[in-house]
């Protein structure tokens, strides 16, 4: 175990706030090139799992059932804002599978988007469970109950099938035994699985760069990394940091979000896998922390870590707009000598 990422929060000249991250960067095989802290740091995956979620059910043959655009298969991998574009979305992939949005367990919350939020009190409405940042993801899960005739009553039990083979590719992809997995509930009620940082690391390495997988995992893995990188949009929303990094990176990066401070990235020309969990769950330090570990990983250029530093800027703002402290990432990762 190294020392974390540091991530230091400054008002005037003095430091407020630290940070402490852990990180592991790992190759598709999972040995650890680079660390930070404690890669074996037993981690929840939060929403971070949703692409690998999602393909359980792109390579159980559903999407193409289904007839599912990259779209959809997107916003299937998405913590969305619940703008019109991701509720028309999982709107469709419902329809396609026969059913509506009643049929979804992950309650309900307004768009995190403000603009659509602020548009639904205006037009009298109250928050459905569609707008649900989760609501692709229910969708996804409930597309492998239709196709393979599972009840969707209780498709959120840990003892579903559709959660047993969510859990049981996981455990697959990212190299640990399906009993090592810990399971416990998330936000949005459905089932949440914790593992090692590393391992974490491992699957968005094959989500990244597939190899020795089966030929419908690879197909699966490389048609969900096509749409997030295609539509990144509908992965985050409108100003998102997530869909802002795709963006910027060239299509090289897919990337995905959890909550507690999870990030996760797969880089395709590298053909690495990175998880980085901030400590104490605050987020804020994404937007400028991760772009300085690509950067010093080589996966992204000193031109693009400029242009995600303007789109999001270090600086602390007060409510008057004045900036009056800054967030700034002290970053020292070291070589690795482990395998999984």
């Amino acid at each position: 175990m190294t020392e974390p990422l540091r991530i230091e929060v400054t008002r005037g000249d003095l430091v407020e706030s630290v940070h402490r991250a852990h990180a592991a960067v790992v190759d598709s095989a999972g040995r650890i090139l680079h660390a930070a802290g404690d890669p074996e740091r037993v981690t929840f995956l939060r929403s971070s799992a949703k692409p690998i979620q999602a393909l359980a059910m792109v390579e159980s043959g559903a999407a193409a059932k289904y007839e599912f655009t990259d779209r959809e298969v997107a916003v299937m991998c998405a913590s969305h804002h619940g703008e019109p574009f991701h509720v028309t979305a999982v709107q469709s992939i419902l329809q396609k599978i026969g059913l509506d949005e009643s049929a979804l367990a992950c309650g309900t919350h307004a768009p995190t988007h403000t603009p659509s939020a602020e548009a639904l009190i205006r037009a009298g409405a109250h928050p459905r469970k569609i707008h649900n940042n989760c609501s692709g993801k229910h969708a996804s899960m409930l597309t492998l109950c239709q196709h393979f005739g599972w009840p969707i009553a209780d498709y959120t039990a840990p003892d579903h099938p559709a959660q047993a083979r969510l859990r049981q590719v996981l455990a697959e992809v990212s190299g640990v035994a399906p009993a090592d997995v810990y399971v416990a509930v998330d936000g949005c009620n459905a089932p949440v699985f914790a593992i090692p940082l590393k391992n974490i690391a491992r699957a968005f390495g094959v989500l990244a760069r597939p190899a020795g997988v089966s030929a419908e995992r690879e197909a699966a893995a490389h048609r969900i990394s096509r749409a997030m990188r295609a539509h990144p949009e509908m992965v985050d929303g409108t100003g998102g940091f997530t869909t802002d990094l795709m963006r910027v990176a060239g299509d090289n990066i897919v990337s995905k979000s959890g909550a507690e401070a999870l990030f996760c990235a797969g880089a395709l020309s590298q053909g690495l896998g990175i998880a980085i969990k901030i400590e104490d769950g605050n987020a804020r330090a994404h937007p400028i922390l991760v772009p300085q570990v690509l950067a010093a990983l080589g996966v992204i250029s000193a031109d693009q870590q400029y242009r995600l530093r303007e789109l999001h800027a270090p600086e602390v703002c007060n409510t008057a707009g004045v900036a009056v402290g800054e967030i700034r990432p002290r970053i020292t990762l070291t070589d690795g000598t482990h395998s999984t």
